[in-house]
């Protein structure tokens, strides 16, 4: 018996848009991960991109529960001694409020080609607008 593989048509992927103020990150950064990776189809199979088009907006107000505004960091290192910089997520949201998302939906993505590529369908912006109108995104259902 031969293993059922589908035939991925880039033709039909399809654009959602999600409103991230008020979600919290995490939560909103699994729903985006799977709908990238395909997972809410029939079709999904783990080595293959049969995933849609993810556009965020409003990243500026995506919300993180406890104390993580305060307490959490993301470290960068420039790769020369001495080049490693921590920064709270205020500073970052602060800055760069796209970053958050990003960064937490490439922690739920494989570590590989694959993920590369999935990465590439993710598209965050702050505030309302985005340049994607004419892909007509629809709206994507986050559970509550």
């Amino acid at each position: 018996m031969k293993t059922y593989l589908p035939k991925v048509d880039v033709n039909a992927r399809k654009w959602h848009v999600v409103d991230a103020s008020g979600q919290v990150l995490g939560r909103l950064a699994a729903e985006v991960a799977n709908t990238l990776r395909g997972k809410n189809k029939p079709v999904y199979t783990p080595h293959l991109d049969a995933g849609d088009f993810v556009v965020v907006v409003n990243a500026e107000k995506v919300v993180l529960t406890g104390r993580k505004e305060t307490d959490k960091r993301y470290m960068t290192y420039s790769g020369w001694r001495g080049g490693e910089k921590y920064r709270t997520v205020a500073e970052v949201r602060a800055r760069h409020p796209e970053r958050l998302i990003l960064h937490a939906v490439k922690g739920m993505i494989p570590k590989n080609r694959l993920g590369a590529k999935l990465l590439t369908k993710l598209k965050v912006y702050r505030g309302e607008q985005h340049p994607h109108q004419a892909q007509q995104p629809t709206p994507l259902t986050l559970p509550a």
